[in-house]
């Protein structure tokens, strides 16, 4: 992969990073679900998508000021890390990768049905598979093609709730051929709450789940040219977005329709262009929401696969997700997202009604965890850090932050209380408790493990080999290898694996430049153990190793031919190597060996300096 080592390469322009900001809370929720809202809570529904708004815009801001002061790969997942502990970042991450996968193969069905309405013949799974496999393809080729694309199907969207706004606002006001204002539709059918005050409330739990995406532009400007910028301006156009593209819509449906019409339910957009006698309303309507669940689908992988590449590079899923292609793309954690994906849509073709219906539900209050612990790490990381640094700040801090958590948790209480919603809030508890246990589970399998005994050396060795990567400049690695009395005519040899993982570097850098990431701090660690034991007079040589730790051993040691052999690694509840028993399996597969395992800290690189 091309670019300079150590510097960000950047795939989203501002441009892309703009419309995806924009775009990101417009889905087929609002092309179709808003139908649904208007039937179940009638005219008022505008309402409750105001105060959905208001909280999904408070939420935004919480996470902007953290973003802003702390800009991570990993977002959120991060803040929870940092406010509350491992644990929750833990949970916060595959919880959130766990949403999207399921989203992903939601959408892929959705937009097989859309796509049956004119090819009807054309099996369901199999338009889905297509528009799971052209999603992932888009997704693999580069990060850039993901932008356009984005951008594309993002201004579709746009373009289409403008051109609704602008004639029904015509239609409504009585600037439309033959029509004269008209706003009898708000109460001339059971008045403007029908169903009473108590039904906005209930009605929230399901509007705020087709609000949820404005979180996708924190993550995505992890890979644009000026992150901290990029995510200040995505949180303050969110309020614009919510305003006008949901209220505003919201409210010209119900006035245009009678809220009790079937029609709304069913096709709300099509049935109010039907109405204003545009031709072909249902032809049109059909392809922009097809636009807006390949929009959705398109970064849900997107946003999915860069999860788990967050994960890997925490330690927490396996290595090989940080993998990325010479495009910068981590091609293994997209394809892992695209089965996930696809064995979803397996579940719905075989057992709808009880496999998938089961991923739906377990994964239906996920959004609702994620922003309550988004607010909850912003109160948190507020108090414990003050405000003076801060560049974005949330607004009339604490008040509002409590305000806004106290709401998400009330939005989860309704969905207890509300029968059809219960089991989702369950299952979803039920996902959430799986996770954690997942978590306490693989740290008490870390304690518990014996640590295996060394073969200690007859001999004073004469050539020793070193295996190191974050500890590779580790005063406890340095030590031992004075300490362990070599011959003075002794030979070293350093090998450092070039793992993104271990060199700490897949945790601060997106996919587009952790390669030269990589090998820079890879380098640079070996440099400085070179330099550090010949200043002990030591005849040490060293290179960097392949990225799979036991590969690199493996390689030196046909090279090199110890007859010692040293590896230093994190200590135990924070190393990868350890979890994974590199120095037991090193010692089972060089049994002539003696292999000393030295446990180090290793020195920031402030320090190296």
């Amino acid at each position: 992969m091309s670019g300079v080592p150590g510097k960000l390469e950047k795939g989203l322009n501002d441009r892309q990073l703009r419309m995806i900001a924009i775009g990101g809370v417009i889905g087929a929720g609002l092309f179709v679900g808003s139908g649904v809202a208007i039937r179940d809570i009638g005219p008022a529904a505008f309402i409750a998508y105001a105060i959905s708004g208001a909280v999904v815009i408070m939420v935004m801001r919480m996470l902007a000021e953290m973003a802003v002061a702390n800009p991570s790969t990993g977002s959120f997942a991060d803040y929870s890390r940092l406010a509350l502990g491992d644990w929750a970042g833990f949970s916060v991450g595959w919880l959130y990768w766990y949403f999207w996968v399921i989203i992903v193969g939601f959408e892929a069905i959705a937009g097989a049905k859309i796509v049956q309405y004119w090819l009807p013949g054309v099996p369901l799974w199999l338009c889905a598979l297509v528009l799971l496999i052209a999603m992932t393809a888009t997704n693999l080729f580069s990060v850039s093609s993901f932008g356009e694309f984005e951008f594309w199907f993002a201004g579709i969207k746009v373009a289409a709730i403008i051109v609704f706004l602008a004639l029904g606002s015509a239609f409504v006001f009585g600037l439309w051929p033959g029509k004269s204002m008209d706003f009898s539709n708000l109460t001339s059918h059971g008045g403007l709450m029908p169903y009473g005050a108590a039904a906005i409330t209930a009605g929230i739990v399901t509007v705020i789940f087709s609000m949820t995406g404005a979180e996708v532009a924190t993550i995505a400007a992890a890979e644009s040219q000026d992150p901290e910028r990029a995510v200040a301006k995505a949180a303050n156009s969110v309020i614009i977005r919510i305003a006008i593209f949901f209220v505003t819509s919201v409210f010209l449906l119900a006035t245009i329709l009678p809220w009790n019409d079937e029609s709304v339910s069913v096709s709300p957009f099509v049935a109010a262009f039907t109405e204003m006698g545009i031709p072909y309303a249902d032809h049109i309507m059909n392809a922009v929401v097809l636009t807006a669940v390949l929009s959705c689908l398109n970064s849900g992988m997107y946003t999915a696969s860069r999860m788990l590449f967050v994960l890997a590079a925490r330690r927490e899923a396996p290595a090989k997700l940080v993998n990325v292609t010479r495009r910068g793309v981590p091609a293994v954690a997209i394809l892992a997202s695209s089965v996930v994906g696809f064995l979803c849509v397996v579940a719905a073709a075989i057992s709808p009604e009880t496999v998938f219906a089961f991923l739906l539900n377990s994964s239906g209050a996920v959004i609702l965890f994620v922003y309550a612990l988004i607010g909850v790490s912003q109160i948190i990381l507020r108090f414990r850090s003050g405000s003076s640094h801060l560049r974005v700040r949330m607004w009339l801090f604490p008040v509002l932050s409590i305000v806004t958590v106290l709401a998400i948790l009330g939005v989860l209480l309704q969905m207890y209380l509300q029968k059809e919603s219960r089991s989702q809030l369950v299952l979803s508890l039920l996902s959430w408790a799986v996770v954690v246990g997942f978590y306490f589970l693989n740290k008490w399998y870390v304690a518990r493990r014996p640590v295996a005994e060394e073969v200690v050396g007859t001999a004073r060795p004469h050539r020793v080999l070193v295996m190191a990567n974050e500890t590779a400049n580790s005063a406890e690695l340095l030590d031992e290898l004075r300490r362990i009395g070599a011959d003075r005519e002794a030979k070293y040899f350093v090998t450092v694996p070039e793992s993104p993982i271990e060199t700490g570097v897949a945790a601060t850098h997106g996919p587009l430049d952790v390669r030269a990431a990589t090998q820079s701090a890879a380098q640079s660690r070996l440099d400085y153990t070179l330099t550090t034991l010949r200043a002990d007079d030591l005849d040490v040589d060293g290179a960097l190793g392949d990225y799979r730790p036991l590969r690199a051993l493996a390689e030196s040691v046909d090279d090199f031919h110890p007859d010692r052999i040293v590896i230093a690694t994190l200590p135990p509840d924070e190393s990868i190597w350890h979890r994974f028993d590199v120095v037991d399996r090193a010692r089972a597969e060089h049994p002539a060996v003696p292999v000393t395992h030295v446990v180090a800290t290793p020195v920031r690189q402030e320090e190296n300096a």
